[in-house]
């Protein structure tokens, strides 16, 4: 199983911003305990002083609100925040079928074309950066392609913006981009996979000697446990998101992606195994459901 042998490498700094952090520490009962939080902080680099900020600012903002002050405050996540918080399990359970062979790509592309009249110039961009956010690549103007099946992420995504009557969406089995036919050829010309490989490189990097340390110490102190899972989280999501999680029947074999998913899954496991309930916090489960239905259908 890759990363099982596992040479001893340093490991690398991880930039956590200091909402990412805050967010990383709900607990299941949509709590924030402050004086972990503060705990936690110095280990990732960052002052009280950030930390006080940052929650006042959050405070403002309607994400949380505050019992309390100082290091025995209890933050409790508002709607809002519990709606975006951690990663989107359905997009990270697909990538782990995928990287489980159990998501075989059937050869069909996936297009949608669009006309969104300058007077709706604001919802037309905020189209073109929701199809680049759902794995889409630009064709040309006006026509974004995806070798999934996206259309009902699509589609709500126009409601919300009101320009659905401005669709259309279309599939293909048949592609020829400029004088290439070959889909693999197609994809690399369509994504920037270097770019991407580099991060999921870089994510495996990060993920190596965790992984290491939590094999060899089933005992560490909680605060150290939670630095790592933040630290895995923020940089899962850098990868992740730019991640059109292209078939791999269109990515050059091995693919780093897969690779540094194993790792986190592997991470995730004994984080989740050594933690007590009490000290579980929300990114536990939401990581737990992503990777788990890959396991159970394999």
């Amino acid at each position: 199983m890759p990363g099982t042998d596992l040479p001893r490498t340093p490991e690398p700094a991880v930039q956590v911003p200091t909402r990412t952090l805050v967010e990383a520490l709900i607990r299941t009962d949509s709590t924030v305990d402050t004086g972990e939080l503060y705990a936690i902080a110095p280990l990732l680099g960052m002052t009280d002083q950030q930390v006080r900020l940052c929650v006042k600012r959050l405070v403002t903002e309607g994400r949380f609100t505050q019992e309390g002050r100082g290091r025995k405050a209890v933050l409790r996540a508002t709607g809002v925040t519990e709606q975006t918080l951690g990663p989107d399990v359905e997009f990270v359970a697909h990538a782990f079928r995928q990287d489980a062979g159990l998501a075989p790509w059937d050869g069909t592309w996936h297009l949608v074309a669009f006309a969104v009249p300058e007077t709706a110039r604001s919802a037309r961009d905020a189209l073109r950066a929701a199809l680049t956010r759902l794995g889409g690549a630009p064709v040309q103007g006006g026509l974004y392609i995806s070798a999934n099946s996206w259309e009902p992420y699509v589609e709500d995504q126009a409601r919300h913006l009101d320009v659905l009557d401005h669709l259309t969406l279309l599939t293909t089995d048949n592609l020829r981009h400029g004088n290439e036919h070959d889909p693999a050829v197609i994809a690399r010309n369509l994504w920037p996979q270097n770019e991407i490989a580099d991060r999921y490189q870089r994510l495996a990097s990060v993920a190596r000697p965790r992984l290491r340390r939590l094999q060899e110490d089933t005992c560490l102190p909680a605060p150290q446990r939670l630095t790592i899972a933040v630290e895995l989280a923020a940089e899962f999501t850098r990868a992740m998101e730019p991640d059109p999680l292209l078939p791999p029947e269109l990515l050059p074999q091995p693919w780093p992606g897969t690779q540094a998913r194993e790792l986190v899954a592997q991470c995730w496991s004994l984080l989740d195994k050594y933690t007590e309930g009490s000290e579980r916090v929300s990114l536990f489960q939401l990581y737990r459901d992503a990777i788990r239905p890959a396991v159970a259908d394999n």
